[in-house]
C-alpha cells in the first residue's frame, strides 16, 4: 500500500476500480486486477464497476455491449468478488458519473489533458478522427474515483498519469470552492506480482486482448485443453533455466513464464526458479500447464455457469447499482451546491 491519504481528509478508506467491457478477459487481467479486487474487498470499502461509459469512447456493437458487461461481471464473481462485500455495478447505471465528469471538464485544464500520453498512443497518427470522449476520458476517470471519495486506486504503470490528473482535479476543485478537505487526493495501490503479464508469443509485449494471435494469451473462457496447449506452445529459448533472477535477465520469454508460474502459485519468482534451475522447458512447461489449468479452469467454468443464467448476473448488477447510486448521491448533491446550481 502507498502513502496514507492526506491528513486533511478524514473520510473512510475506500478503493475503486473497474474494467472495460470491450473484449475477452485474459490471464493478465485476472492476475493484475481481478484477484487483487477480491483481496481488497476484505481490507476496505470496495467499489468495482464495469466501465461501459469508457468502452464507448471507441465504437462498440450495441447488440453486444450489454452481454459484454455481464461477462465482465461473471469474471468478477468467478474471481472471488462477493456482491455482499463489494459494490459491483455498471458505470452507466449511475448517471452521477457523467454529471460529475462534465463538472470536472470545467475544472480540468486543456494543458493537463494535452500531456496525457495514453491519448497519443490510442489515437495514433490520426487524432483528429478520435472521439472527444477518448480525449477527455481521464477526466471521467477522475469523476469515477472522486464520486465515491475513493482514497485508493489499483493502477498499472500505464494509468499512473491519469491518477495524478485525478489528484490535480481534486486539489483544484477543493481550492476553487474553498473546501480543502472535500475530495481526498487518492493514492495508487501498487499491483505487485502478476501485474505485468507478457504475451506467450513475445516476451517483450504485454499480454493483450487486441493481439491478433489468440495463442498469445490465456483467455479466462478457454477450456482446459486450450489452456494447456497454449502453455506448451508458448515461445521460449533453448537454454536451461538458471539459478538466479539476475541470470534470467535478457531472456524475456523465460522471465515471463517464471513470473506467471510464481503469480499463479502465489510464490516468489526466485523460489520458483530455484526449484526448476538447470531444467529445460520440456520439463517446466508441463508443470506450468498443469498449474494454469488448476487455477484458471474453475474460473472459466464458473464464468460459463454464470453466463448461462443472465438473470443471476443482472440481479447482482441491479443491487450494486442501487448501492452505488445511494453512495454517489450525497457527493453529487454537495458538488452541485458548491458549484451554485439552481435547486441544489
Amino acid at each position: 500500500m502507498t502513502d496514507q491519504v492526506p491528513p486533511a481528509y478524514r473520510g473512510p478508506q475506500r478503493v475503486l476500480s473497474g474494467v472495460q467491457p470491450s473484449g475477452a478477459l485474459h490471464l493478465g487481467n485476472y492476475l493484475g486486477a481481478l484477484v487483487k479486487f477480491a483481496r481488497l474487498q476484505h481490507e476496505m470499502d470496495t467499489f468495482i464497476f464495469v466501465a461501459d461509459l469508457h468502452a464507448i469512447t471507441v465504437w462498440q456493437d450495441p447488440a453486444l455491449l450489454a452481454n459484454q458487461v455481464r461477462e465482465i461481471t461473471a469474471a468478477y464473481l468467478a474471481a472471488g468478488l462477493d456482491p455482499d462485500k463489494a459494490t459491483i455495478f455498471p458505470q452507466s447505471a449511475v448517471p452521477a458519473h457523467a454529471e460529475l465528469g462534465w463538472i470536472f471538464n470545467c475544472v480540468a485544464r486543456v494543458g493537463w489533458l494535452d500531456r496525457m500520453t495514453q491519448f497519443k498512443e490510442k489515437s495514433g497518427k490520426h487524432k483528429e478522427r478520435a472521439s472527444v470522449g477518448l480525449y477527455t476520458y481521464p477526466v471521467l476517470q477522475a469523476a469515477d474515483i472522486l464520486l465515491y471519495k475513493a482514497t485508493h486506486v489499483p493502477v498499472g504503470d500505464d494509468q499512473r498519469q491519469h491518477l495524478e490528473l485525478t489528484r490535480d482535479i481534486a486539489a483544484k476543485f477543493n481550492h476553487d470552492f474553498d473546501a480543502p478537505d472535500f475530495f481526498p487526493l487518492p493514492d495508487a495501490l501498487t499491483q505487485g506480482p502478476g501485474s505485468r503479464i507478457m504475451s506467450l508469443r513475445d516476451g517483450t509485449a504485454k499480454m493483450s486482448k487486441s493481439d491478433p494471435s489468440d495463442n498469445s494469451r490465456l483467455n479466462l473462457l478457454d477450456d482446459e485443453d486450450a489452456i494447456a496447449q497454449k502453455v506448451r506452445k508458448a515461445k521460449t529459448d533453448p537454454e536451461p533455466l538458471p539459478e538466479t533472477l539476475d541470470e534470467l535477465k535478457g531472456r524475456p520469454e523465460a522471465e515471463n513464464l517464471i513470473g506467471i508460474y510464481a503469480a499463479l502459485d502465489n510464490r516468489a519468482a526466485a523460489e520458483v526458479l530455484s526449484e526448476f534451475a538447470g531444467q529445460g522447458f520440456g520439463a517446466f512447461k508441463p508443470k506450468l500447464a498443469d498449474l494454469a489449468v488448476a487455477r484458471l479452469g474453475p474460473v472459466g467454468a464458473q464464468m460459463h455457469r454464470l453466463m448461462a443464467d443472465p438473470g443471476e448476473i443482472d440481479a447482482v448488477l441491479a443491487k450494486g447499482a442501487e448501492r452505488a447510486r445511494a453512495a454517489a448521491a450525497p457527493t453529487l448533491a454537495e458538488v452541485r451546491a458548491k458549484v451554485g446550481f439552481w435547486g441544489a
